[in-house]
């Protein structure tokens, strides 16, 4: 796993970039500057192509998502070093990653086995501090809970309540939701524990979020 001053030279290109299509948060920028998203793409032959702003195909019929995608959930995320996040969706782990090295505390959840023995094992050996779960992202981790943050990587057809639920007071939440033949991206502030405030933030495009597990691996 090489990261060169090439691969470097390329984050800082795509993080000015990001910047110009209107990601302000410095901390941000700074995180997709020190990740390197080439190893996260799976498929060497992707590496060429990992720091331009498209999302790509990964194992389990997932995608890596777009940079500029991964940055905005993150900056409407507002987060501090101090945070506790849950991830619904680890899919390659590089959005774990970006949050990790922004100093906030992350649990992920993967409901497909086989991928979430993949990047539990890379993010790992990369050194990323993330606690993996392979589970149903609709549950939630009620024994971690309350989190501060929680980002959804996967189109929901609505917002679960347990994930509500899990959400300290002045907590937020981000997440695409699926309206019509559409995907919103939308964020929830938890008010208090009746009262939220939702904003929404353009159209997405994700997977689909899924219930249940997928226990199926080839190992």
């Amino acid at each position: 796993m090489i990261d060169t001053f090439v691969h470097k030279g390329q984050r800082n290109q795509l993080a000015e970039e990001l910047r110009a299509k209107g990601i302000s948060d410095e901390n941000v920028l700074n995180a997709i500057r020190q990740v390197p998203r080439h190893l996260f793409c799976g498929d060497p032959a992707l590496e060429q192509h990992a720091y331009v702003d498209k999302a790509f195909p990964i194992e389990s019929g997932q995608t890596i998502s777009q940079p500029y995608t991964v940055a905005l959930q993150t900056q409407l995320l507002e987060i501090q070093p101090t945070d506790k996040v849950l991830e619904i969706g680890t899919g390659s782990g590089y959005q774990a990653a970006i949050l990790a090295v922004m100093g906030a505390k992350v649990y992920s959840i993967e409901r497909q086995k086989e991928l979430y023995i993949k990047t539990s094992r890379f993010l790992q050996q990369m050194k990323y501090s993330v606690t993996t779960f392979l589970g149903d992202g609709f549950n939630g981790l009620p024994n971690y809970s309350p989190f501060s943050k929680i980002i959804v990587t996967a189109a929901a057809p609505y917002i679960p309540r347990t994930l509500l639920e899990q959400l300290q007071i002045g907590g937020l939440l981000v997440a695409p939701i699926v309206n019509g033949n559409k995907q919103i991206l939308v964020r929830i502030k938890k008010i208090s524990g009746t009262n939220f405030e939702q904003t929404m933030h353009g159209e997405c495009a994700f997977v689909p979020m899924l219930e249940g597990i997928n226990y199926q691996s080839s190992m």
